[in-house]
């Protein structure tokens, strides 16, 4: 008879404006990458360009395992793409 009166849930209240931003938050996405590096530069990078200077600074998501043989030749992101890249990396503060 006890858990006739008992309530079904619980209510919590969680501000999250007192929260810090989690390293998952921070985390922006190919495409959004590439969306914000056309809107403010009207460039279109590669995913391959978006990789080379994520692994300049580090973030490496996870191990390519697809390398191939190594016989062809592997573009290189250029100076002004880098630089429009990092502008994005920093807007989504995945650098600093």
């Amino acid at each position: 008879m006890s858990k006739l009166k008992s309530t079904p849930h619980i209510e919590v209240e969680i501000n999250l404006d007192e929260m810090d931003l989690s390293r998952a938050e921070s985390k922006a996405t190919y495409e959004e990458i590439k969306e914000y590096v056309l809107k403010n530069y009207g460039m279109n990078v590669t995913n391959l360009y978006i990789a080379q200077v994520k692994r300049k600074y580090g973030i490496i998501e996870r191990i390519n395992y697809n390398l191939g043989e190594g016989k062809t030749r592997v573009p290189q992101v250029t100076a002004e793409k880098e630089e429009a890249i990092e502008d994005a990396l920093r807007h989504f503060q995945m650098i600093s």
